[in-house]
């Protein structure tokens, strides 16, 4: 499954510009006074303003699976990485064979770099804003995780994350290329202390050849 276009809102477009285009580097594909649009890898990441709007989202990019230590290393006069634990800033996740590492953006969204070894997209040059794949993963937020992830099954043929233990307080459905990960509100975003927030979203999804736009 692919995570082909989304759609997520900021309260300031040109700090948004700034931090995406100079901090991590990605390309403009369209700007203006209302929304902007930067290419991600195979994926478009999409911001619309709304002076007003006082939350934040989840998402991750899926790097080369080799990458992370070069990732940290780029990161280092960019961003400040979340500590998981001590001086530790790497994310193990066994069950997805994976490791991955955190920060913030300018609007306080939870951003996050994923190294997920079962692609074996590993890559010879040196990390850059290049090196970003795609967007792998968004955040929805919504009362029973499970219920929606069943009503995505039944209405759109996606499926349960196979890798993951999905229950009605967290679930996923895709696959590793691309996954919705859904939690029920007000659980504290990983590895946070942030609670989360159901925000709109739109999404653009590719999954068997059938294209689907979802809106939550």
């Amino acid at each position: 499954m692919k995570l082909e276009h989304i759609q997520i809102i900021t309260d300031n477009i040109g700090s948004t510009t700034a931090f995406y285009s100079h901090t991590l580097g990605l390309s403009i594909l369209e700007h203006n006074k209302e929304s902007v649009s930067f290419q991600a890898g195979n994926s478009v990441l999409q911001f619309t303003e709304n002076s007003k709007f006082d939350s934040i989202y989840h998402f991750a990019f899926n790097i080369p699976e080799n990458k992370l230590e070069e990732a940290i290393a780029w990161c280092t006069d960019k961003v400040a990485l979340i500590r998981i634990e001590e001086q530790n800033v790497i994310a193990n996740f066994e069950n997805w064979n994976a490791n991955a590492v955190y920060f913030y953006d300018n609007n306080g969204n939870l951003l996050e770099f994923i190294a997920r070894h079962d692609l074996h997209n590993s890559q010879t040059e040196k990390f850059s804003s290049k090196s970003i794949l795609n967007i792998s993963e968004i955040g929805i937020v919504t009362e029973n995780p499970l219920e929606l992830g069943n009503k995505l099954r039944q209405e759109h043929g996606l499926e349960f994350f196979n890798k993951n233990d999905n229950s009605e307080l967290f679930a996923a459905v895709g696959d590793d290329e691309g996954l919705l990960i859904m939690v029920k509100s007000n659980r504290n975003w990983y590895p946070t202390q942030t609670p989360s927030e159901s925000n709109p979203t739109a999404i653009s999804i590719k999954n068997n050849g059938a294209v689907m736009e979802l809106q939550f």
